[in-house]
Formats: C-alpha cells, structure tokens, sequence
C-alpha cells in the first residue's frame, strides 16, 4: 500500500502531544468538543491519576468509575489512538473493510480504543476496552470497524474485549459517583482549617457510630457535626471521604442511602485498633 500523507488534523494532534505518554502526562486523542456523541459527554477529574478524564458516554463514565475504585488499575488511558494510522489502514484492506472517514472531508480517520488500562497483573499488564450498548452491536458497520479494532490489537499482543452496559453495575457505578470528588477535602467546605489529628478523631467517632449499626447514616453525620461544631453537611462529606480512600469498606452494589444503616464490611488497619479503644 502506498504511502498516505497525513492529514493536517493527525498532525496537530500528534504536536499537541494527544493519544502520548502515560499517568497524568497522557492526553487523549478525542476531547468532547471533537466529536457529536449520542451519550452524554463528561470531563472528570481523576483520584488515582489526577489529570482531566474527557468521556463521551454515560457508558464510558461510568466504567471509569468503575476502573478508579479498582485496586489491580494502575494507570486509565481513554479515547486512545491507533496509530499509525497507516496500520489500520493495512488491517482495512486486508480484510476487505471499508476504513472510517471524516465525512466532511472523506479522508480516514484515526480509530481509537475508548480505554486502554494498564492492571497490576503479571507486571504491570495493558488491556485494551471498547465500551458499546448492547442493541448497537448488531449494526453490521459496527462489527466491521471492530474488526479493524480487534486486529490492531492482536497484532500489539494486547488482550482486546468489547465491554456492554451488561458489564457494567450502574447501580456500584452511581455511588462510587456520590462519593468520587471527596478523595481530598480541604476542597471541600468546612474541612480548611481542619488538621489531620482533628480530622482522624472526627473519623473515629464516625466509624464508631457507623460499626454499631444503631443509626443511620443522616443520623450519625448530624450527631457528629452537633458534637464537634461542625458545619452542616460536614458528617456526610467526612463519610464519602473514608469511602473513597478505602478507610472504610461498604457494599458497593447496593444502593447507598444516607437515611439508612449503613453496615460497614472493613476498617482499614490504621483505623481499627482506634476504633476498638472508643
């Protein structure tokens, strides 16, 4: 196959750095702003890498959530390119598919993978994801561009899947949503001029209370702010906060509700022994 020249775009976005490096140095090769989406578009920061995450579905939200909880996911790279994209343009002809083209221009498009995650297993291991409803998998064009997708990919030695929502916990996906942007709270209100040993017997007491499983969690959070002049909404913050760090470890699957028990699986080991001193 003849040598391509690229496109003026393929070349903006390489010297903008997007679809390069990793962690918190990666840019994603498509931004909301490029692209119509069906879904609803997010940007997010992240916990466990805090760069901007750019998503173009509830469906990519949401299994974003998902990867940010999970202990084995050491690095998320969404909306990734596959490039060069003389290589998908090879794949294309072998096998006899059309290649994706801007519509307005007619000149292919470099394909992405919509997550490209790398996972503690066997050393640090990448996996590439695609996300799609399930009804949309029986569109035959569909299929076809996967099957691009899918070669790339093997060709890589890069384990490829395709992800549906059938995969995905909505119901683990909204509350690890609920509690996500409490990782850090001195931006949160209240918690400024709060210093660390305050914070850990303010985070005591609630666990205390939480063990019990007398009160719900509504209950707890305003005892707590009444006995320590905290500002309302404050107990329930320090609760999302102990969450999202693991300090504390509760069933995800079921939906969260403050004006219930919250019964607590674990305590993280600093906590613990405190806990039992109450």
């Amino acid at each position: 196959m003849a040598k391509r020249k690229r496109s003026q775009s393929i070349d903006r976005y390489l010297k903008e750095g997007r679809g390069q490096g990793s962690g918190i140095e990666y840019k994603p090769w498509l931004h909301i702003q490029d692209v119509s989406s069906l879904g609803r578009s997010t940007r997010l920061k992240g916990n466990k890498v805090p760069r901007r995450y750019e998503f173009l579905s509830d469906l990519e939200r949401n299994y974003f959530y998902l990867l940010e909880y999970s202990d084995s996911v050491i690095d998320i790279r969404e909306q990734y390119p596959l490039l060069p994209i003389e290589e998908t343009l090879l794949i294309s002809e072998e096998l006899g598919i059309k290649h994706p083209i801007d519509p307005s221009t007619q000149e292919p498009i470099v394909m992405s993978t919509d997550f490209v995650v790398t996972t503690k297993e066997k050393k640090n291991t990448d996996v590439a994801r695609t996300l799609k409803y399930k009804n949309d998998l029986a569109d035959e064009r569909v299929l076809e561009k996967f099957e691009i997708e899918r070669v790339y990919w093997e060709r890589k030695g890069i384990d490829w899947g395709i992800v549906t929502e059938s995969e995905i916990s909505k119901t683990m996906a909204i509350n690890i949503a609920f509690v996500h942007g409490y990782a850090d709270l001195k931006y949160i209100d209240g918690f400024q001029d709060i210093d660390q040993s305050e914070l850990a017997e303010f985070s005591i007491y609630l666990i205390g209370r939480l063990l019990s499983e007398e009160f719900s969690l509504r209950e707890i959070a305003q005892q707590l702010e009444k006995n320590y002049g905290l500002t309302a909404g404050s107990g329930i913050a320090l609760f999302k906060h102990l969450v999202i760090t693991k300090a504390v470890e509760i069933d995800l699957s079921e939906k969260l509700n403050v004006g219930q028990v919250i019964p607590i699986k674990a305590v993280r080991t600093d906590f613990s022994e405190k806990v039992k001193a109450i």
